[in-house]
């Protein structure tokens, strides 16, 4: 999949990301047949993030940048990112990213529960006020609506939610972070997805739909969202591995990928443990 087209006026459509301060080497594309799912009786397909897949785009039209306001496939890497990044693909300081993360990933000591909905406002995952909020419990459902607002001066708020029923919970919603840096927030207005903002590319994750505001929505709204996911009706279409499809068989301690010895092919082929090289003898389909 190289691209992702945004259905607003807008057009800030996501193509595989470039290379950044984190990982040089530009990111893959998402496998486009990996996660079909159902939503109203249709047959749809989510993007199915492996460590190495990443989607970006720096010259966006109409995203919130500076002080302006915003709006169990995981693991504990960074980072499974969607919303507004620096521009450059680089580290660039604290509040220069205003994005959603999703994961077991803990910055700030103690977390409770998880996967977890958190701020990613670069230079660390915000589960609440200034990092650490052992009341963002985490949600663990099948299917789960993420919000994260920042009215990029003083508050933000991060809510969950069962994407299948039921309403929002807010994990908080308070003040924002009091490190130099944070307040006010310095977005640049990049959109990035499935990658944290110099594209750290070792997460993985499933993403379905998203809208970025540029505005402060209210609760009412957001609770208007959530039952409008709710009456969609995601349910799963099938069961995983998706016959035919390649995958990347990653380590989730270390990031790299199972490989073939010298892209051997005969019986008794040794497998290891490697760094990602984007080719053939890394990829690997798994029998349904």
């Amino acid at each position: 999949m190289v691209r992702i087209y945004d259905q607003t006026s807008r057009h800030n459509d996501l193509t595989i990301a470039p290379g950044g301060g984190a990982n040089p080497t530009a990111d893959q594309g998402a496998n486009a047949a990996a996660l079909p799912v159902t939503a109203g009786g249709h047959k749809v397909y989510g993007v199915y993030i492996s460590a190495g897949n990443g989607y970006r785009n720096n010259a966006t039209n109409g995203v919130a940048t500076g002080s302006q306001p915003e709006g169990t496939h995981v693991n504990n890497r960074c980072c499974f990112d969607y919303g507004n990044a620096e521009t450059n693909n680089m580290d660039t300081g604290n509040g220069d990213m205003d994005a959603i993360y999703f994961g077991t990933l803990c910055w700030f000591s103690p977390c409770a529960g998880g996967p977890r909905v958190a701020a990613d406002l670069e230079n660390g995952l915000f589960a609440g006020g200034n990092g650490s909020s052992t009341a963002n419990t985490g949600r663990s459902s099948a299917f789960v609506t993420a919000m994260l607002k920042n009215n990029g001066t003083s508050t933000y708020a991060i809510k969950d939610g069962n994407a299948q029923s039921g309403s929002l919970a807010t994990r908080y919603n308070g003040a924002l972070p009091t490190q130099a840096g944070y307040d006010p927030m310095t977005k640049q207005g990049a959109i990035i997805l499935g990658i944290g903002g110099d594209n750290s590319n070792g997460s993985v994750g499933s993403f379905f739909e998203g809208v970025m505001t540029s505005g402060y929505p209210s609760d009412a709204t957001e609770n208007a969202v959530q039952a409008n996911v709710v009456s969609v009706g995601y349910s799963k279409s099938v069961t995983f591995p998706v016959n035919g499809a390649t995958y990347r068989l990653t380590n989730l301690t270390s990031g790299k990928v199972l490989d073939a010895v010298n892209c051997g092919t005969a019986n008794g082929t040794p497998a290891r443990l490697w760094m990602w090289l984007n080719n053939t003898c890394q990829l690997w389909s798994i029998a349904p």
